[in-house]
C-alpha cells in the first residue's frame, strides 16, 4: 500500500508535469526554450471625466493610437510589440473593457492571437486606476491598462500573484497622464517584468543546483534562511522561493499551525540555514534534508536545464501538493491511532515510506498542541522515527 504511494509520488514528478507542459501550451520540455516577452501600456479615460487642456493636446498627438468606445477611450503610451501587433492587442483590450472584464487592481490572464512569431501567447492585463478626488468620488476614473505577454496562459497563471505585485510596484509612477518619467522609470520597469516576476525560481535553482533540497526542507519546516555575502537580488530571490515553497498562508488553520511551529522552533533554538555566496557554488551551513525533499532534486534540475520557468513553478506546486496530501494522511492516521493500535502501526509504516516524517510530525505537533491524546501518539511516532534513524545510521 505504502510502496504504491511512494511510486505515485515519483510518477507525479515524471509524468504529470510532462503531460501538463510538454505541449503546445508551453513549448520546450525536451529542449531549451527561448521566450519573446512583450509589454504594452495604455492610457484609459472614461469619456465623462473632465480632461484638462494639457490632457486634450496629449491625446491629440496620439490620435492614431487611440481606440474610443461609448464609455471610454484607450490610448497607446508605450509598447514593445511589433507595430502590426499592437492595434490587435488594443482591440482585444477594448473588448474586455467594454464587457467589464477588467477590474481595477485585479489582473486578468488569457490567450491572445497577435501578429508576432508565437502567434498565440499568454497575456496578463491589469487596469491601474488613478486615485479619485474626494471632491468627485463618483466621476468616471482614469488610469492605465498594463499588459504583459509571453509564454502561455497556463504558464502566466502560475505567476499571477507575482504579476499583480509587480504591477502594484508601478502604481505611484502612474498618477499623471503625461508620464514624463516614461523613459527614465516606467519603460525600464515594464521591460523587466519577466525577469523580476517569473525567473526568480529559475535563478535560485541555477544558484544552488542539487542543494535545492535544503531549501525545500527549510520551507516546509519553517526554518529561517540567511543569505550572506550576496547581492540584494539574490537575497530577494531566495526569500521569494522559500515563500513560494512553504505551506504557510494556505488556510487559517495552517497559518495558526505555522505560527505555532515558528514559535516552537525559536524556543528550540534551532539554527538557521545559512547560504554563503562568497564562493561559487555557494556553501551551506546547518543543512537538513530528508528523503522526500531529495526525491525532487532531479525534477528541478531537469526543468532548470531546459530553461523552463513555468515547468519549475509547476513542479514546486506539485511538491507542495504532495506535502499537503501527506500531512492530511498523517492527521487521519493520528486520529485513528487514538482508538486502534493497528492504526498506529499503519501510521508508522506511512512515516517510514513517505520520507518526510520529521517535517510531518513537526507540523502535526504544532497543530495538535492542545490535544493531549494526539500529542501522546505523536510522541510515540517521534520515538519510532528516532529509533529507525539510529538503526539506519
Amino acid at each position: 500500500m505504502f510502496t504504491s504511494q511512494t511510486s505515485s509520488f515519483q510518477d507525479s514528478i515524471d509524468v504529470d508535469e510532462r503531460d501538463d507542459f510538454d505541449s503546445e501550451d508551453i513549448p520546450g520540455y525536451s529542449q531549451k526554450i527561448q521566450l519573446n516577452c512583450y509589454y504594452t501600456i495604455y492610457l484609459y479615460e472614461g469619456t465623462r471625466s473632465e480632461a484638462s487642456g494639457e490632457n486634450v493636446s496629449w491625446n491629440q498627438r496620439r490620435a492614431d493610437s487611440t481606440t474610443s468606445q461609448e464609455d471610454f477611450s484607450l490610448t497607446l503610451v508605450d509598447s514593445s510589440l511589433p507595430s502590426e501587433a499592437e492595434p490587435e492587442l488594443r482591440t482585444y483590450i477594448s473588448r474586455r473593457l467594454s464587457k467589464g472584464a477588467l477590474l481595477g487592481g485585479m489582473g486578468n490572464i488569457a490567450t491572445v492571437e497577435l501578429s508576432i512569431p508565437e502567434e498565440a501567447v499568454g497575456c496578463y492585463c491589469c487596469l491601474v486606476e488613478h486615485e479619485r478626488s474626494p471632491e468627485q468620488p463618483d466621476v468616471d476614473g482614469n488610469g492605465y491598462v498594463i499588459c504583459f505577454m509571453g509564454g502561455s496562459e497556463k504558464g502566466l497563471n502560475l505567476f499571477r500573484l507575482e504579476l499583480d505585485k509587480y504591477v502594484q510596484g508601478l502604481h505611484s509612477s502612474l498618477q499623471t497622464p503625461e508620464l514624463l518619467n516614461l523613459e527614465t522609470e516606467v519603460r525600464p520597469y515594464l521591460s523587466r517584468w519577466f525577469e523580476e516576476s517569473v525567473m526568480h525560481i529559475y535563478r535560485v535553482v541555477q544558484l544552488v543546483q542539487s542543494n535545492i533540497s535544503f531549501l525545500l526542507h527549510a520551507a516546509l519546516s519553517q526554518t529561517l534562511v540567511d543569505v550572506i555575502n550576496s547581492d540584494e537580488r539574490t537575497k530577494a530571490d531566495v526569500s521569494r522561493f522559500i515563500k513560494a515553497a512553504s505551506l504557510q498562508g494556505l488556510s487559517q488553520q495552517q497559518d495558526s499551525t505555522a505560527a505555532s511551529l515558528c514559535k516552537a522552533m525559536s524556543e528550540d533554538t534551532q539554527s538557521n540555514l545559512v547560504i554563503d555566496c562568497s564562493v561559487s557554488p555557494p556553501t551551506f551551513v546547518n543543512t537538513v534534508t530528508n528523503r522526500f525533499c531529495d526525491g525532487w532534486i532531479q525534477a528541478f534540475l531537469n526543468a532548470s536545464e531546459h530553461c523552463n520557468p513555468f515547468l519549475l513553478r509547476q513542479i514546486l506546486e506539485n511538491f507542495k501538493l504532495k506535502a499537503i496530501q501527506d500531512m492530511n494522511s498523517l492527521k487521519r492516521f493520528v486520529r485513528q491511532a487514538e482508538m486502534s493500535h493497528y492504526a498506529l502501526f499503519r501510521c508508522c509504516q506511512f512515516l517510514q515510506a513517505c520520507g518526510n516524517g520529521d517535517v510531518l510530525l513537526q507540523n502535526a505537533r504544532a497543530e495538535h498542541s492542545d490535544l493531549p491524546e494526539a500529542c501522546s501518539i505523536i510522541s510515540v511516532l517521534e520515538e519510532f522515527l528516532g529509533e529507525l534513524s539510529q538503526a539506519q545510521a
